[in-house]
């Protein structure tokens, strides 16, 4: 491992740590909802809605970049992102009372480590993110989340009339929007994929469906000794030279285009899917996972980088995106057995499930 990737995961705390931490939070909850009337406790839950949709707001506003060099006075940050000034000191007023912003005894506002996470340029953004999930666009998409539930179906190409990523496609901004959550999205779950396992232990690497290249680029800085390939669209690999030169990593990189639908680069002894096989219905999941093991050599590993639904009854961001997945896509989140099962289909055999301090596990399997 290099030195900076070694730095990077030496902050990461071990994976049972964060169950541990999540146990805890999880009975504090209901600790709450034991406690307080039921209803109330509902009308907060219903409420969270409003507060998503503020932070959107924020994050449309640029809020958090016109902080970044220092507080400013309600009339300054107004004329700053463009708002009137009432409206923005309420929408400020509701967002401290939940940690987001500050507001100083002079009556600037600064920013909160919370608030720091909608800046664009933060190490980890969730601006993205935020402007996704509260677009209207996708609002609307969840707002017929009833007759996903009725059909089994998505949504979207009953309402758009095109699959979900033609429909991005024809939409720039907001495929822009879409675009950068993703990219939030891994940037949040980089470290800890490459503090969880040691991909130093492969010759060549094959990031399948790796967009710009991030974490690929992550990997071969934790695994010095290792070479990679990317693999995507033409479209969504153009920007990825830019990335393996910041992370020093270009001369240990092979791009190639494509569609996993058609077929993937062969010579590699690891293959890495993140979040792709989560976004494709059964059918064509297991499509794109028997392209894999057609190229794979007998012995080659298969690590899928997803959300894995655990057991328990405890809340779990992977619950959640597994209705994203049914109302944008008709896809799923899996558990460890379904992940088997497809894995026999395709011609794999699941081996292990790694776990992460992130939401995300490691879902290893050998080509057989």
């Amino acid at each position: 491992m290099s030195e900076k990737g070694s730095q990077l995961t030496s902050k990461v705390p071990p994976a049972k740590v964060a169950r541990a931490l999540e146990h805890a939070r999880h009975h504090l909850s209901r600790l709450h909802q034991r406690t307080a009337p039921p209803a109330a406790v509902m009308l907060e839950l219903i409420m969270n809605a409003w507060v998503a949709q503020a932070i959107t707001t924020a994050a449309d506003l640029g809020v958090a970049e016109a902080l970044a060099a220092g507080p400013l006075s309600g009339e300054q940050l107004a004329d700053r992102v463009g708002a009137d000034a009432d409206a923005l000191r309420r929408l400020m007023r509701a967002l401290i009372g939940i940690g987001i912003f500050r507001q100083r005894g002079d009556g600037h506002y600064a920013l909160t480590p919370l608030a720091e996470t909608l800046r664009t340029d933060a190490p980890v953004s969730m601006a993205g993110m935020a402007r996704w999930v509260g677009s209207p666009q996708h609002r609307e998409h969840w707002s017929h989340l009833t007759d996903a539930i009725r059909t089994g179906n998505a949504v979207v190409p009953e309402l758009r009339g095109k699959p979900a990523f033609e429909y991005l496609a024809d939409e720039a901004e907001l495929g822009g929007i879409f675009n950068s959550a993703m990219t939030n999205v891994s940037e949040f779950a980089t470290v800890p994929l490459t503090a969880a396992y040691d991909f130093g232990a492969f010759g060549t690497i094959v990031d399948v469906g790796g967009g710009h290249g991030r974490l690929l680029a992550a990997i071969l800085q934790a695994a010095p000794n290792s070479r990679g390939v990317l693999f995507d669209l033409p479209e969504v690999v153009a920007g990825a030279p830019e990335v393996f030169r910041k992370c020093g990593v270009d001369d240990r990189v092979r791009i190639e285009e494509g569609s996993f639908f058609d077929s993937v680069p062969g010579g590699g002894d690891a293959y890495v899917l993140k979040n792709v096989i989560h976004d494709w219905p059964e059918e064509d999941a297991l499509h794109i996972l028997k392209n894999v093991r057609a190229t794979a050599r007998t012995g080659a590993r298969l690590l899928l980088c997803e959300f894995v639904i655990p057991h328990h009854d405890r809340d779990f961001h992977g619950k959640w995106v597994d209705i994203e997945m049914l109302v944008v896509a008709g896809a799923r989140e899996r558990t460890v057995e379904e992940y088997g099962q497809l894995f026999d289909q395709a011609g794999f055999r699941l081996n292990r499930v790694v776990d992460t301090v992130s939401p995300l596990s490691i879902v290893e399997a050998t080509a057989r």
